[in-house]
């Protein structure tokens, strides 16, 4: 059994994940074999500290030891993940537990800068390191869904997603709640995006962005109005609306990470990885510029 590490409780995925790994509180058809969460370090938050006292409490009464450090997981854990919310402390967080070789689930948004995503990355290959970040939308079986029509439609050539864009200072422009729609995009097309247009307004944002083969698709932030998430897929042969709820994106995401830590292989190529920070960071400078086309290196 693989004991699992988490780094910071300002996020309710420390008790989503505990439960599903350690079968507590949920159905059976949502638990996940092959790893448990064994301990914790309930750390701080430059964002929604208030969260921590309740999410220690939970994990305490759910058996879960918990460490004042991270650095005293070392020894009680065999992976671990960085749950904490704010993308700009990643970096921090993750470093020594990939400087040990220990398997690394860096949640959303995996970093503020792509100085530092791929510094992460590095540190990864360095120590020879699997390393993982996602938004559990990833994973959601809609969008292998709508990969696997194209056998019968033809090829995806574009999408236009739409959700939840809620904004923090803590993580700027998309990282916050946009950073799912932006995940959404790149599981569905690829890492191959040229360059991207944003508008920004207060209650609502969207994107269009160029890709290597020459459609172009949208993401729509939503910040008024209905909450949910969603897309619709244009294939060669027709367009397939998907509506997305968000229940089991949990699950089939620490499936995967379970799967890293048994092969010790990422799941999800490092480019891409990076990619999804560049795209945020191009659509931010085009929102601060009122639309301009920015390209993403990469």
């Amino acid at each position: 059994m693989i004991r699992v590490g988490l780094v910071d409780f300002d996020t309710s995925h420390v008790e989503a994940f505990t439960q599903r790994l350690n079968h507590l509180d949920v159905p059976e058809s949502e638990w996940v074999y092959g790893a448990q969460v064994v301990a914790g370090c309930p750390g701080d938050s430059k964002m929604m500290a208030e969260r921590i006292p309740g999410y220690t409490d939970k994990l305490r009464n759910y058996g879960i030891e918990l460490v004042e450090n991270p650095a005293d997981l070392f020894g009680k854990i065999d992976a671990v993940m960085i749950e904490s919310q704010q993308g700009a402390r990643h970096l921090e967080k993750a470093r020594p537990f990939l400087e040990a070789g220990l398997p690394t689930f860096v949640d959303k948004p995996f970093a503020q800068t792509v100085a530092d995503a791929e510094a992460m990355v590095a540190l990864a290959q360095k120590h020879n390191t699997p390393l993982m970040s996602s938004s559990s939308m990833r994973f959601e079986p809609k969008m292998k869904t709508a990969i696997d029509l194209q056998s019968e439609r033809g090829k995806l050539l574009s999408a236009d997603v739409w959700g939840a864009c809620a904004l923090h200072v803590g993580n700027p422009g998309l990282l916050h709640y946009g950073i799912h729609g932006v995940e959404m995009l790149y599981t569905l097309l690829g890492s191959d995006c040229k360059e991207v247009r944003s508008i920004r307004i207060e209650d609502s944002e969207v994107q269009v962005a160029l890709w290597g083969n020459g459609h172009l698709s949208t993401l729509r932030g939503i910040r008024a109005g209905q909450y949910g998430f969603g897309f619709v897929a244009h294939y060669e042969k027709g367009n397939v609306p998907f509506d997305i709820d968000g229940a089991d994106g949990y699950r089939e995401l620490l499936k995967v990470f379970v799967k890293m830590c048994e092969t010790r292989t990422p799941p999800i190529d490092y480019s891409e990885t990076v990619n999804i920070i560049r795209f945020v960071e191009a659509a931010d400078a085009s929102a601060a510029k009122d639309g301009v086309t920015v390209s993403i290196n990469g």
